[in-house]
């Protein structure tokens, strides 16, 4: 099992989009297990991938199985949920998926407060800040486990990252993309010393190094590449361009992501692998897969496909195809 956060400290970039149709293609055309646990207080991959149907039957209830269900017994100091919660499948998607929950956001202060005493090797905080590592090594059948998080460099996030093996950067063509690059830097640099500080103090005081479930934790994140979305096209002797408004923003971005995160990652790939592919507007098929709950490559007839939808619906098929298979390189798996 792999684990991969798609994450972005500014908002509106589709990476909720960008993760769900992945997991989805890796599912239907690639034949992976899959699993998104929805880490975002929003909910915004619950709400995507399931039907009103089932999402009346999971918050309809006062007592729901939810992320949440694995915070509560943390911010309740009764340590980690015992029974893990069963995930809920998408129909269309071909996915499971441990739902979102607004009351998540609750976590927040506590993760916040406990990561002072998880950067000092106090069992207590590490076991807080290390809740979604636990969390993970709970469903080890899956093949891929895809983090959806919340445009922040909060404590939730941080937690996220922490556990997670792989990040990918979903980006817009835009300023303030690049701009938030600087944050991840500087954020996953505090982030690593951090941890790594307190798990070098526990082990000093314990003789023994942190474990969960039999495992030695340690810092693994890795950056698995980059991709644009949003950005506008024309064809120009039969290749797509970028427009002149786009054109000089896209051409900052490699150098920008080599300064910020590759040169921290410090990993084997090059910019060239690092880069998974771009996405161009898609227009009303992001908002037609939304309310069907199906992904934009699987969009038909019956969900409101008609005339040159088509093209762009076969389009995406080709798009998320390319960015898997890079994706799947860049952790070292096989894209059979």
């Amino acid at each position: 099992m792999k684990s991969i956060v798609f994450f972005n400290n500014k908002g509106g970039v589709g990476k909720t989009t960008l993760l769900c149709n992945m997991a989805a293609y890796l599912s239907i055309k690639k034949s992976k297990k899959v699993l998104i646990i929805d880490a975002d207080p929003q909910c915004n991959s619950t709400t995507y991938i399931l039907s009103e149907e089932k999402l009346e039957s999971i918050y309809g209830k006062s007592k729901r199985d939810s992320i949440e269900s694995f915070l509560s017994p943390v911010r309740k100091a009764k340590g980690y949920l015992e029974k893990r919660i069963n995930p809920v499948k998408s129909e269309r998607f071909k996915v499971d998926i441990i739902p979102g929950d607004p009351r998540l956001s609750l976590s927040e202060d506590l993760l916040a407060t406990d990561w002072k005493s998880a950067t000092s090797g106090d069992p207590r905080g590490l076991q807080t800040t290390l809740v979604f590592e636990h969390l993970k090594l709970q469903y080890e059948e899956y093949d891929y486990i895809f983090f959806d998080v919340g445009p922040s460099l909060g404590a939730i996030n941080r937690s996220v990252l922490i556990a997670c093996d792989y990040f990918v950067i979903p980006m817009a063509v835009d300023v303030f993309s690049l701009m938030a690059l600087e944050n991840i830097n500087l954020s996953l640099t505090k982030w690593r010393k951090g941890i790594e500080d307190g798990l070098k103090k526990y082990e000093e005081e314990e003789n023994e190094p942190y474990e969960i479930y039999d495992k030695e934790f340690q810092w693994s994140l890795k950056f698995s590449g980059y991709v644009l979305q949003q950005y506008k096209a024309k064809t120009v002797r039969g290749e797509k361009v970028h427009v002149k408004a786009y054109e000089k923003i896209s051409k900052e971005i490699p150098a920008a992501i080599e300064r910020e995160i590759h040169s921290i990652t410090k990993d084997h790939l090059t910019l060239d692998n690092l880069f998974l592919g771009e996405i161009e507007n898609l227009h009303s098929l992001v908002p037609m897969s939304q309310t069907t709950n199906a992904p934009i490559f699987s969009l038909k007839s019956k969900d409101g496909v008609v005339g040159a939808h088509f093209q762009k619906v076969q389009y995406s098929e080709g798009i998320y195809s390319s960015i898997a298979k890079k994706l799947l390189s860049n952790i070292g798996d096989s894209d059979d």
